[in-house]
């Protein structure tokens, strides 16, 4: 049995969860998320917990089980708790800030590059070189952060560029002359 697929999902105070059949609709404080699953998973609730089960023991139904499982609790969460990436801004003369729902970036090239909220979605800005993604869907986030990264990923030979918080880039050594002679 799958070790993460047989765990309950608890439902915290506030939250609201609304099943039917395989879409799961989780309503709470900070939102509401729904989702439709395989038709092949049972999920039910009892009580204060949401139990995923699988019919029968085939591949295909060991692997959506602890997936199942796990997508839920994340929806779950995310109307509680919401979710963030941060990410930071290396470079001279690289900065970013907020202008209305716009997130506008030096980024080094010759134009400004502009990247609008989506729903779902808030940008926070607390500095010039720092950028906080935050929302209720773990996807949603982790996606935009992604797509902001991708303006200008950093490079390997400086570290120019932008980064996730945390992220290590593994650095090379920049050209290597002949000797002097």
């Amino acid at each position: 049995m799958s070790r993460i697929g047989k765990k309950p999902v608890v439902i915290p105070a506030g939250v609201d969860v609304k099943i039917d059949g395989n879409i799961v609709t989780v309503k709470g404080p900070k939102g509401t998320l729904t989702r439709s699953f395989h038709k092949d998973m049972i999920i039910k609730q009892e009580g204060a917990e949401i139990i995923v089960e699988r019919p029968s023991e085939d591949k295909l139904h060991k692997s959506l089980h602890g997936l199942t499982r796990t997508l839920v609790d994340n929806m779950v969460t995310g109307v509680t708790q919401g979710y963030s990436k941060s990410l930071d801004i290396e470079g001279i003369g690289y900065r970013a800030q907020k202008q209305g729902k716009n997130l506008v970036m030096n980024l080094g090239y010759s134009h400004q590059v502009i990247v609008p909220e989506i729903d779902g979605i808030t940008i926070d800005v607390p500095s010039q070189t720092k950028i906080i993604v935050n929302g209720i869907d773990k996807q949603v986030v982790g996606q935009f952060a992604a797509q902001i990264r991708e303006k200008r990923p950093p490079e390997p030979y400086k570290g120019k560029g932008i980064r996730y918080t945390g992220e290590h880039i593994i650095r090379k050594e920049g050209k290597a002359g002949k000797g002097k002679k």
